[in-house]
This record gives structure tokens, C-alpha cells and sequence, in this order.
């Protein structure tokens, strides 16, 4: 009965580390794909050119004002068109934080200066009404996102009413569908929530808004002077991607004295996403592998002490003409059976990774648990060369960790062994 319940525990101890292996590989598989999928949305034909803040505000600040100028110019834009070639299109935007109020009802939204082809490239969707079209520019007619749209009309359709934009009236021409927000991208994208914001032709806000946006600082003013957001320049062949954004930087560096923008190409944030993955998933392994290795020395007790359990019957099947090889391989096999059934545990448990995370953050949920939003769109990913890998460590490490007890067994004296009580 003793020896039956160390074998189970010392074989709890492999289901352990088999199951952890396919668990925290299945994980990380999970976030690479979410971070890769997001890199995909951006468009690997696509190179992003955005303003960024320069990195002392000395250097963007006027030395006769308390005005901030810095940033991609329209001229920018007009360079990039009209001096690159295999440019499938280039979609300028200017955003800035806004409220808008309908009544008594207020949105701090996210107000986007854009033109027509920015539907398409975010891959936005309507869920009323019309998006902008070319009739549009330099009228006062927005665009509400789906979060918007609720605060400001939590009762109504928003179509065809007005809402205050700063001190101004816009007409509501239409209202998009929900839209998944993007998470940060390392040090290059910032994260973005679609569904806060609120689009307008970029003319308009270039004629009624402006460049310059003021914004009151403890007891004083400032402002920041800012003609572009953002650039998304598409290329035709995506062979041409990474020459094109090498172009365009070099060419944005001759009239910028100041590091004000950066361009973003997300065909290299999806290399580098790659190699992390492979990173994390070695990592992973890793830390998987020491809890295996921590079952392996269980298994190797287990051994020893069943060795020390049945010296008079290796001594008895020596006397009956068993060698050497005939011990090592007994007690080999029952090493290898009892990482072996742990191990195939091991891999049943962790391939129900997915529905038992599923089932738990239902749980959670349920218990009003205050989760993040990484745990709810997480979806774990079982990646099969796991599964291989948690079973050959499993039987490896029971052929390892077998390899002592069983040449101790299989070198005791025959004579001394049926002494043995």
C-alpha cells in the first residue's frame, strides 16, 4: 500500500510538469497570436508615419512662446504622394481629445480629422447611416463610434441630430459598429480604443478647429501646435516595403531638425513578434522542464527505495540465472511506465487547457471579479510540438532518473541479496 502511493505521487509529480509544459505554452501562444493578429490589422503592406513628441520639451518648445510646434506637416504628406512611386495610397489624420455634449449628456472622446479611404484602412464597419464621403469636406458632419454614440443618445438614433463639438453644432450622419481596441505595441503604437471616438472630415477641423490646441496647465496655458497625427502610407508590393520606409524616412529627415516622428512598419513588428514568441515559448520550456526535473528526482527516490524493498527478489531471480542487463531493463521499464502514465496524464489534462480557462474566467466573472481586459479576450492555443515535447521529457526523464537505481540493482551481490530480510 506504501509503495503503491509513493508511485502515485512520484507520478503527480511528472502529470505536474507534463500538464504545466502544454498549459503555459498554450498561454503564451495565446498572447503572441492576439499581439500578431493586432500587428496584421495594421496591414503588412502599410508603413505608419505618426508625430511623437520630441524627447526634451526644451527642444519643442518656441523660445518666445509657451506654444509647442512639432510633428508631421501637410507639407509631409505632399512630399511623401508626390515623390514616391508604387504607392498604392497615403491617408493623412489629426486627432486630439475633445468633449462632445448632446443636452446634458457629455463625451470625452477621441476626435478624428480624417478622410474617406481611414474607413477602410481601420477596418471600420457602419451600424447606421453613412461615412464620409467627399461631398463632405469642410462641412460640419461627424461620424460617432459605437461608445460615443451611447453617451451622447443612450435612448435615441443619433442620425440627423446635432451635437455641441467645442462651440459648435455637427450633424450626426452616421454611427459605426463596435470595434475590437488595439493594445500598445512595445515602444512603437500606442494602444487604441475605436470605439470612444468621433471622425470629421480633416478639412473641416482644419478650417473650424485648427492647428493649435491650448489647454490649461495648473495657473497658465499652453499649447501644442500639431498638423498631422499620423500618415498610413500602402504600397502596392509588400517586397517594396521596407525600401519605401527607409525612403520616406530619409526624406522626412531633411526638413525635420527635430526626432518628431517615427515610421512604424508592421511587417517588422511582426518579425520581432516572432522572435519573441520563440523567446517566451523556449522560456516557458524551461520553467516547465525544472518542475519535470523535480519529478525525475522523485522518480529516482521512488527507485532506490523500491530497489532497497526487493533485494531478495533480485537476489533470487540472479540465483535463478537473470543477468545483469535482465535487472537493469525490469527496473528500467517501471521507470519509464511510471513517468509514462503520468506524463500521458499529464498531456489529456493540458489539452482541456482551453475549455478550463474558458470555464474558470466564466467563474470568475460570475463571482464579479474585476478582471482585465487581456484575460477576457484571451484565448489559449494548444501548439502540438508541446505536446511531443512534454512526453518525450516525461519518458526521458524516467530513463534518466531509471538509469541509477536500476545498475544499483543490477550490480548487488546475489549472495549478500538473499540475505536480505
Amino acid at each position: 500500500m506504501l509503495q503503491k502511493m509513493r508511485a502515485s505521487l512520484a507520478a503527480l509529480g511528472i502529470f505536474i510538469g507534463t500538464a504545466t509544459v502544454i498549459w503555459l505554452v498554450a498561454m503564451g501562444e495565446g498572447v503572441s497570436y492576439d499581439a500578431q493578429q493586432q500587428i496584421l490589422e495594421l496591414g503588412a503592406k502599410n508603413i505608419i508615419v505618426r508625430t511623437k513628441m520630441p524627447s526634451s520639451v526644451a527642444d519643442a518648445q518656441d523660445s518666445n512662446s509657451r506654444v509647442k510646434t512639432y510633428g508631421l506637416l501637410r507639407a509631409d504628406y505632399r512630399r511623401i504622394t508626390e515623390n514616391i512611386p508604387n504607392l498604392k495610397r497615403a491617408v493623412p489624420m489629426r486627432e486630439l481629445r475633445f468633449e462632445l455634449r448632446m443636452g446634458n449628456n457629455t463625451a470625452d472622446a477621441k476626435l478624428v480629422g480624417c478622410v474617406e479611404d481611414y474607413f477602410e484602412l481601420n477596418q471600420l464597419s457602419m451600424a447606421r447611416g453613412r461615412w464620409l464621403n467627399p461631398r463632405d469636406r469642410g462641412k460640419k458632419v461627424v461620424v460617432l463610434a459605437d461608445d460615443t454614440a451611447l453617451r451622447l443618445f443612450p435612448y435615441e438614433n443619433p442620425i440627423g441630430k446635432a451635437i455641441w463639438v467645442g462651440s459648435e453644432f455637427y450633424v450626426v450622419i452616421g454611427q459605426t459598429k463596435p470595434r475590437m481596441a488595439s493594445a500598445a505595441i512595445g515602444g512603437s503604437l500606442d494602444s487604441r480604443d475605436y470605439n470612444l471616438d468621433a471622425y470629421i472630415p480633416l478639412q473641416t477641423l482644419r478650417q473650424r478647429i485648427g492647428d493649435l490646441v491650448m489647454k490649461r496647465v495648473a495657473s497658465e496655458f499652453q499649447g501644442e501646435k500639431v498638423e498631422l497625427s499620423q500618415i498610413t502610407v500602402e504600397v502596392k508590393d509588400i517586397q517594396d516595403v521596407d525600401e519605401i520606409a527607409a525612403i520616406i524616412d530619409m526624406l522626412l529627415a531633411k526638413y525635420h531638425e527635430k526626432e518628431d516622428y517615427a515610421v512604424v512598419v508592421p511587417k517588422e513588428l511582426l518579425r520581432q513578434a516572432a522572435r519573441t514568441r520563440s523567446m517566451f515559448n523556449i522560456l516557458l520550456v524551461v520553467i516547465a522542464g525544472i518542475s519535470l526535473l523535480v519529478g525525475g528526482i522523485g522518480i529516482m527516490n521512488i527507485m532506490l527505495a523500491t530497489v532497497t524493498e526487493r533485494t531478495r527478489e533480485i537476489g533470487i531471480r540472479r540465483a535463478l540465472g537473470a543477468k545483469r542487463a535482465d535487472i537493469i531493463q525490469q527496473f528500467l521499464i517501471e521507470a519509464i511506465v511510471l513517468t509514462g502514465t503520468g506524463g500521458l496524464l499529464g498531456v489529456a489534462f493540458g489539452l482541456f487547457c482551453g475549455p478550463m480557462f474558458r470555464g474558470i474566467r466564466t467563474f470568475l466573472v460570475w463571482m464579479e471579479v474585476d478582471l482585465p481586459e487581456e484575460v477576457h479576450s484571451l484565448e489559449p492555443r494548444i501548439a502540438m510540438w508541446s505536446v511531443w515535447v512534454a512526453v518525450i521529457i516525461s519518458l526521458g526523464v524516467g530513463l534518466t532518473f531509471g538509469v541509477y537505481p536500476a545498475r544499483r540493482a543490477a550490480h548487488m551481490d546475489p549472495i549478500e541479496a538473499l540475505r536480505h530480510e
